[in-house]
């Protein structure tokens, strides 16, 4: 079974206050044997809204018709453009991780609002938009991996399999995402999107458009649009001086 995987799924005992979803083992096969080479788990955390440090600000934007608010920012990309090439790796897919990277160390692109709840969870995947060369495109739910071969060899299957489907949504994809775009084509300064205001909706929405040269340095715009409940202008910032780091020290 050499080169084959497999994935065991179970639900795995859950910490106080946490409520357990769906724990996954990624198994590689070699020879006779098996080792693990990552192991990852959804678990979320109920809040307990009425004690929160941000209750009066979650109890003051929630309910809006139009909690969101977007900002987008200009980031230099040259370290992790030259990492891909060096690589051979797809720069979309690298800077997809590297975004997913640096949501997983911003806690509060990790609350979602479910109903009258507030969870937050511990791995946040990606829902990325991916093209079809009909000109239409599809869902995909790419899941985060600490390490980026592992990364890139799930992400790239997905691709795979988004492109061959002619579904718009292949599966059901969970609230531990954030929703991702990639415009190549446009270097913007501003975006928005679409929603239905009947929804109660708590995913961040990261879009990142065309990069452009400039001297010896690119820059790339990230555009970052979240719920003012669980997210304000001060998590935004962490965010991006979280991501240019990334970027930097690829």
């Amino acid at each position: 079974m050499k080169g084959k995987c497999c994935h065991y799924y179970y639900l795995p005992p859950a910490p106080f206050n946490a409520v357990p979803v769906v724990k996954a083992v990624h198994v590689h096969m070699e020879g006779s044997g098996a080792f693990f080479c990552y192991l990852w788990s959804m678990i979320r955390k109920k809040i307990d809204t009425r004690n929160w440090k941000r209750k009066e600000i979650y109890e003051f934007f929630k309910d809006y018709e139009e909690p969101y608010y977007g900002i987008t920012v200009e980031l230099e990309c040259s370290g992790a453009l030259n990492f891909a090439k060096e690589k051979g790796i797809s720069f979309f897919l690298y800077y997809l991780y590297l975004t997913l990277k640096a949501v997983n160390q911003t806690e509060a692109f990790k609350y979602r609002m479910e109903g009258d709840d507030l969870f937050l969870y511990d791995v946040i995947d990606g829902s990325a938009t991916i093209d079809r060369d009909d000109g239409t495109f599809g869902f995909s739910h790419i899941p985060y991996f600490e390490d980026l071969d592992l990364f890139m060899e799930r992400a790239t299957e997905e691709v795979i399999d988004v492109r061959t489907s002619n579904r718009l949504i292949r599966s059901e994809i969970g609230e531990n995402v954030i929703h991702f775009s990639a415009l190549p084509w446009i270097g913007f300064s501003h975006v928005s999107h679409p929603r239905r205001y009947a929804r109660r909706d708590s995913i961040p929405k990261i879009t990142i458009g065309k990069y452009r040269k400039d001297d010896e340095q690119h820059f790339i715009p990230v555009s970052v649009h979240v719920n003012h409940a669980v997210a304000d202008g001060l998590h935004v910032g962490i965010f991006f001086d979280t991501l240019q780091e990334l970027f930097s020290a690829s």
